[in-house]
């Protein structure tokens, strides 16, 4: 959402009129679900995709009349074979997709995107309001309060930040992303931090050594900590929303770091080791009063098994397996992110 408001606020500079393509409703198979959403320029896509493939041109091709109709509107694209409007698609699914007109001189539409940046920069949560009527959207704070827009809907009580319809409203959670710290900032740790940046975490690494815990090596993390293995509660308060890769220069600093972090709330934490090393330091945490069921839930060794070796190997390994996890979590608050997932 970032780089699509960024881009659509360089098209209101320069005057030029877009139309914003949001995928508002999905049931079934589909490649892309509620949420997804690019930009459409008069010389076609800008950024962005809903999909790719027969619905994505399409919807584009629609964008384009839109701009010229100064008009917006919705449209439900059928993904499967017999379909009142074939379009080529047989992943099973139907996808309902909102065509937002955006004119070039909208000054509610630039303090949108602009506010929007800003609050995504500093990682402040938010609503993003789009109205299927095509009027003027709104933005809401993280308890449901009005930032800028007039009509918002009822409620946002939801179990997590999943995008969600209300009424004559699509509500989208602005992309803030969840929080990962990475403990031990060696070859793996450079190679992990930027391609998790790259899926959405914010990315936070922690080493004791100062020479390694620094912007040279790691220019993509939200925070660098040069700090004492034993007292991580000095720098870091931990959530049960949290995501941990434990990575350090030795198993003794591998052992105090999950020594405090499986005694709290936790979305995931890997730990790299080889198999003999895990169950030491395993049978260590239990020497230590640390629960068996939070030492289960450490996923040792890390990552999808790829029969990783290299370091860029290894952070796609572990990447792949946050994903996954982040997937499922996702999924347990009642929605699926999309029903046609790339296995």
């Amino acid at each position: 959402m970032d780089r699509i408001f960024a881009k659509l606020l360089y098209e209101m500079e320069k005057n030029r009129d877009t139309v914003l393509v949001t995928i508002i409703a999905d049931k079934g198979s589909t490649p892309r679900g509620a949420g997804s959403q690019m930009l459409v320029g008069t010389d076609g896509r800008i950024l962005g995709t809903i999909g790719g493939g027969a619905v994505e041109e399409r919807a584009e091709a629609m964008a384009l009349e839109l701009i010229q109709q100064k008009k917006s509107a919705c449209h439900l694209f059928q993904l499967h074979e017999r379909a009142k409007e074939d379009i080529g698609m047989v992943c099973g699914g139907d996808v309902k997709v909102l065509f937002q007109y955006i004119p070039g001189n909208s000054e509610a539409w630039v303090a949108l995107a602009g506010t929007i940046l800003d609050r995504v920069a500093k990682r402040q949560p938010g609503w993003l309001v789009l109205k299927t009527d095509g009027s003027e959207p709104a933005l809401l704070d993280g308890n449901g309060g009005e930032i800028l827009g007039d009509t918002v809907p009822g409620s946002l009580t939801r179990n997590g930040w999943i995008p969600f319809q209300s009424a004559d409203h699509f509500c989208l959670p602005l992309p803030i992303g969840e929080r990962a710290f990475i403990f031990g900032c060696g070859h793996c740790a450079q190679a992990l931090a930027p391609l998790l940046n790259s899926v959405g975490f914010r990315v936070t690494v922690f080493d004791e050594r100062e020479e390694y815990a620094n912007r040279e090596n790691f220019p993509t993390a939200e925070n660098i900590i040069a700090g004492d293995y034993t007292r991580l509660a000095d720098y870091i308060s931990f959530t049960e929303d949290d995501y941990i890769v434990v990575m350090t220069s030795g198993h003794s600093y591998d052992l105090e770091v999950q020594d405090q972090v499986l005694r709290g709330g936790f979305a995931y934490v890997g730990v790299i080791g080889s198999r003999k090393k895990t169950a030491t330091v395993n049978q260590r945490l239990r020497d230590r009063g640390v629960p068996e069921e939070a030492i289960a839930r450490v996923h040792t060794p890390v990552g999808v098994s790829i029969k990783a070796v290299t370091p860029e190997e290894i952070a796609v390994s572990i990447t792949g397996e946050m994903i996954y996890v982040r997937a499922l979590r996702r999924e347990a608050t009642g929605v699926t992110v999309h029903g046609c997932p790339m296995h």
